[in-house]
């Protein structure tokens, strides 16, 4: 999940983990997990991404009572920072040792719900890149299963070890090693996405994938931080992607949908585009009628409301820089398991600008637009810093032309 994450997953505070540890384990016994029964696979397809260390964790229980989401997808295990083939906590805490995440992990089970641990994520050292081949690869990894009797695990391959060939066949082939070993283990693969459905990188995965005779639960796209706009960007983009997986797996499209997900990433995202809850309402549409496999996002840790709510503009690990109340976007992820998620609260804060008519014309992609003129699109109002033709507002970042004054 592009430049964000890369920034807050692995060099978080010394205070901030401190903080995020006492809000998750308060009252938890540290020590080793016990023993969880397995959901089904619909809930371990449709757990949302939550760092249990970084980016000001949110309390797992209080989000299970709020919502009835059962499962989370922990981030991010990776190899040491200082080198090395064994399982850490964001390249620094060594599962070997940890009871922080295995303290959250208890609070989780003992509510009836579970995890699954994502491994790699953009940024940081894989262990695929590090380790010699695919069964250390795995050894490493089946450390983690082990010590937390984990039912799912995934395989979050993106930049800078999707562009490595030797890596990616180390990751490929230790999911491949660790979904024999352990039977009955959901695995999925996450991957960034285009307009086209996947890149060059990621189309090269699933070759190796296919190469290697390897089928997981699901692949799964990140149909964001790539200029995309709303979800009609992002379900063309999922459209585009079964079209790979049928040609490189050969199967029919219903076989390609059932082994297809989606992780998106709610609010606004790293590259300035916004996903608002109509945008994740019209995806997980698309996903059930289509039978898709998993449904999941970019995170819990900011499935809340920053203040002001449109965070003057920029991009948050810690809440989603759209108005909501919390843990909007994770009822759509109960909704797509097939539960029922409890009624959206009004949000406790109301927008400082709230959604209207905005008092400037909108952008227009053939007009000239020079420094000081402004714009209306996708709700929001638009400032030109310099000349411009063409540019859409939202998808040129925080140091792009257009600046967001805000919703309107």
């Amino acid at each position: 999940m592009k430049r964000l994450r890369a920034l807050l997953c692995g060099a978080a505070t010394a205070a901030l983990a401190t903080a995020g540890l006492s809000a998750f384990v308060a009252g938890q016994a540290a020590g080793a997990t016990s023993g969880a029964t397995a959901l089904s696979n619909r809930w371990y397809a449709a757990a949302p991404y939550l760092m249990p260390l970084d980016n000001n964790p949110p309390n797992a229980a209080a989000i299970m009572d709020a919502t009835g989401l059962k499962a989370f997808q922990l981030a991010f295990v990776l190899a040491p920072n200082g080198g090395g083939c064994s399982p850490t906590w964001g390249g620094t805490a060594p599962v070997s040792s940890d009871t922080a995440v295995a303290g959250v992990i208890d609070s989780i089970r003992a509510k009836g719900g579970d995890v699954s641990v994502s491994v790699g994520g953009y940024g940081g050292t894989k262990l695929g890149q590090n380790c010699s081949d695919a069964a250390s690869t795995a050894a490493a990894y089946q450390q983690a299963i082990t010590k937390y009797q984990l039912k799912a695990i995934d395989f979050d391959l993106e930049e800078p070890e999707y562009e490595n060939s030797t890596a990616i066949a180390h990751e490929i082939g230790a999911a491949k090693i660790l979904q024999q070993n352990n039977p009955g283990l959901y695995v999925s693969v996450t991957t960034a996405g285009t307009a086209d459905g996947t890149g060059w990188f990621g189309k090269q995965m699933l070759n190796e994938a296919k190469a290697q005779g390897f089928v997981p639960n699901n692949f799964s796209i990140m149909p964001f931080d790539g200029g995309f706009s709303g979800a009609a960007a992002q379900t063309s983009a999922l459209t585009n992607f079964n079209s790979i997986l049928q040609s490189t797996f050969g199967w029919n499209e219903a076989t390609a949908y059932a082994h297809e997900g989606f992780s998106g990433m709610n609010g606004r995202s790293d590259s300035g585009e916004y996903f608002r809850q109509a945008d994740f309402q019209t995806v997980l549409d698309y996903a059930t009628s289509h039978g898709m496999d998993r449904f999941t996002f970019w995170s819990l840790n900011r499935d809340r409301q920053c203040s002001p709510p449109d965070n003057n503009g920029t991009t948050s690990g810690t809440c989603s820089s759209v108005a909501q109340a919390d843990w909007d976007f994770a009822k759509y992820s109960v909704t797509f398991a097939g539960a029922t998620p409890p009624p959206t609260n009004p949000p406790t804060t109301p927008p400082t600008s709230p959604p209207g008519t905005c008092a400037v014309a909108a952008w227009s992609a053939t007009a000239v637009y020079t420094k000081g003129n402004e714009v209306s699109h996708s709700g929001h109002k638009w400032l030109a810093k310099w000349w411009t033709q063409n540019e859409e507002p939202g998808t040129t970042g925080e140091w792009g032309v257009w600046q967001d004054e805000g919703a309107c």
